[in-house]
């Protein structure tokens, strides 16, 4: 699609919208008494509901219907004039997901970036980000793989969200809800197998040891191989949980995560002539097996406290402990080299020690007060935080001569000695952050149909760095810098009936010029501002039905002060570059029969380079990993009480796998289907099967010659006894 005729898309909204809404006006006004009145009683709170309805965040089957998460404060989702995606615990169950790639294939106008196999990584809005990860809203901000297995629900909240957030989220943010104990008695167990030797297990345990004390215990262990070559993985956590409710006023929760992760790192294929290198096929393996590995322990406290003091005034205080030892290290298709015409690829090698200790507490005060006619919600909080660092990367010697070999890409499979004795200019340094912030909030309904809000946030972000590459001319320098960042939001609902909210909305968040993972500060960056995102954005949410909610938004997200390397300065950086992306985001979900749940999304993004030194990112490009269109779509019909079906479409255009836009990545369409079956109360079991038509495609990329080839077809067995 041409500029013009996006910019007649985004022009045209704004009627789409009003029409929307008046297509829905006279079901809505239709609305009964006695329905309002069954929806205000869901929603109270109540000391022995409190947990359940908290960790449930109002679903329904597929539906979310609220978020304490967007603004701090319980709001129904139709008042927060955000786009905003939540990924319910049947959804998760349903779609046979187990880690984040799975939950993001089916949320429109986000991509997975492959994050060199090591790490979760995600692309929001044309924002790529590796830190943008949160838990109970709370940063979890380490470079590692995270799994669902103690997740309640996943949401995807779209664009700035610095005035929540703190830095970065940039294009938005991935937050999981974790599952708490709440008083409800569960005793279940979960095991699984399919292709490519699957195999794990998982449990779920916990109750109401006395009227104001609950403990639940979640657990996970997993063994398995992959369609890839030599590639396997074996992981498991546990983690307890405790609550503690010693009046109708309190609650108090305590939590510890124990994770370990490790498995063969798989930086995917090569290209050869702006396409992925398909002779190598599903499953060819470039490098070394035997030195690619990289193996994680975290281990995690959490605590929280709520309050209710008798004026109303309500206090949330959050504190999380994190500790993340990682080590990876890779033999892999170097990424500036594609296949030769000839038929050789070229590998590369290094190492990577990646520690990281976070502390971070949340103080968070709410209170419901009115100026006359007007109603206020007032959100007032700080958050301070450290964060130590400590990296240390060697580049590897192929037989201790030099840092590349060529291999026959029709065999790319290396055995050749590799010595990780490293250059003068890896990275190799310890970082100490410190981070403070204080943020205000206020939620106004002005009238029943006329609501705004409007808030800002301030952080102090002070981060200490010290090179520790021995080999570097540099080494023991120390470098510090300082940043005062404010970031405003604000926001208008307008609301014609009560199901429908029409809104507009206007954020910014900035990154300072450290990058995600604040370890590349250099003497070229120490006098570098943040980078800016703005976004500007309008939508209309619409509750179709009670349990039938249909979404739309367009946007305009701009990106300013990004880093492009100096041509004539090495180690500098020039702040010109700039990207925009402007899109069209839509989903629906919910019931549209008692027997049939549905989830369908669809993006149109458009996200290009608009300003760039570099003689390779040129004004005009496409962002990387960014497909003009995304489409996704999952049922569950359920025949009987005891028999259901689900079938799932994931579709997009072509992408590039990097800003250069020098190799692309073809468009596919993948379905997916699942077969339930409930024998009892105590026993079901569920078939998943993965890319049911065996599609070829390339869902992801960390760069032109690291592409990862999609899974074949792939069926997984899932049994569930509870007791």
């Amino acid at each position: 699609m041409g500029r013009q005729g996006m910019g007649r898309r985004l022009a045209a909204l704004p009627a789409m919208a009003i029409l929307v809404a008046a297509a829905g006006m006279a079901d809505a006004l239709a609305k009964d008494k006695t329905e309002q009145a069954l929806e205000a009683n869901a929603q109270a709170v109540t000391l022995d509901t409190i947990n359940v309805q908290g960790d449930a965040g109002g679903t329904v089957g597929y539906l979310a219907t609220r978020t304490s998460t967007a603004t701090k404060t319980d709001t129904p989702l139709r008042d927060v004039p955000q786009s905003i995606t939540v990924v319910t615990k049947q959804q998760i169950a349903d779609t046979g997901a187990l880690k984040l790639e799975d939950v993001v294939r089916y949320v429109p106008g986000v991509v997975w970036h492959q994050g060199e196999n090591n790490r979760d990584q995600i692309v929001i809005r044309g924002q790529s980000s590796t830190a943008d990860f949160f838990v109970n809203g709370m940063r979890d901000d380490a470079q590692l793989f995270r799994d669902l297995y103690n997740a309640e629900r996943v949401e995807l909240l779209k664009g700035p969200n610095a005035m929540i957030f703190g830095r970065g989220g940039g294009g938005g943010v991935l937050n999981r809800v974790l599952k708490e104990a709440d008083g409800v008695t569960r005793r279940e167990v979960t095991a699984l197998g399919g292709s490519f030797n699957d195999a794990r297990v998982s449990a779920d345990a916990g109750g109401r040891v006395n009227d104001s004390f609950a403990a639940r215990l979640n657990a996970v262990y997993e063994q398995s191989d992959s369609y890839r070559d030599f590639t396997n993985l074996k992981r498991y956590g546990i983690n307890p949980t405790f609550t503690w409710t010693p009046s109708a006023a309190t609650k108090v929760t305590l939590s510890y995560e124990y994770f370990y992760d490790r498995r063969v790192q798989d930086r995917g294929v090569p290209s050869q002539n702006g396409q992925p290198y398909f002779p190598a096929g599903y499953s060819t393996f470039f490098g070394n097996p035997d030195l690619s590995y990289t193996p994680t322990t975290s281990n995690i406290v959490m605590a929280s406290v709520d309050h209710v003091f008798d004026n109303g005034l309500k206090v949330k205080n959050q504190t999380r402990f994190q500790d993340s030892k990682k080590f990876y290290q890779n033999v892999y298709p170097n990424a500036a080299s594609p296949v030769t015409a000839g038929g050789l690829a070229t590998l590369a090698a290094y190492n990577n020690t990646n520690d990281r200790q976070n502390i971070i507490n949340q103080t968070d005060w709410t209170y419901k007060a009115n100026t006359g006619p007007i109603k206020h919600t007032l959100l007032f909080g700080t958050e301070f935080a450290n964060q130590k660092s400590a990296n240390a990367r060697f580049t590897g010697f192929f037989n201790n001569l030099t840092t590349t070999i060529t291999v026959p890409a029709s065999n790319p499979v290396s055995f050749v000695p590799v010595t990780f004795r490293g250059l003068a200019s890896d990275a190799r340094n310890r970082t100490n952050l410190n981070i403070a912030a204080a943020y205000g909030q206020d939620q106004i309904e002005l009238t029943r149909w006329l609501q705004f809000i409007g808030g800002v946030r301030f952080d102090r972000f002070d981060l200490g760095y010290v090179n520790l590459n021995g080999q570097s001319a540099a080494y023991g320098q120390t470098f510090g810098r300082i940043d005062n960042l404010v970031s405003p939001r604000a926001g208008i609902v307008l609301k014609p009936v009560e199901q429908v909210s029409l809104y507009g909305s206007y954020s910014v968040s900035y990154l300072p010029s450290s990058g995600d993972q604040f370890n590349s500060l250099t003497p070229g960056l120490v006098s570098a501002e943040p980078e800016k995102f703005v976004n500007k954005e309008i939508g209309v949410k619409w509750d179709v039905t009670p349990r039938l909610a249909l979404t739309a938004a367009i946007y305009e997200l701009d990106r300013t002060n990004s880093r492009f390397p100096d041509p004539v300065n090495a180690g500098f950086f020039i702040l010109s570059g700039a990207t925009k992306t402007r899109g069209f985001e839509t989903s629906l979900a919910g019931y549209v029969t008692d027997q049939w749940q549905i989830t369908a999304g669809y993006a149109y993004t458009d996200a290009r380079v608009v300003g760039a030194t570099s003689t390779i990112i040129l004004p005009g490009n496409r962002v990387a990993l960014v497909p003009y269109n995304q489409f996704s779509l999952w049922n569950r019909y359920d025949f009987t009480d005891n028999w259901g079906a689900g079938l799932g479409v994931i579709g997009t255009s072509d992408f590039y796998a990097s800003s250069d836009d020098t190799v692309i990545l073809p468009a596919y369409t993948r379905v997916d289907g699942a077969v339930f079956y409930k024998l009892n109360k105590h026993l079901r079991a569920q078939l998943n099967v993965e890319n049911i038509f065996g599609t070829r495609y390339y869902p992801t990329a960390d760069a032109n010659n690291n592409i990862t080839p999609g899974s074949p077809r792939a069926a997984r067995v899932s049994i569930t006894a509870s007791y």
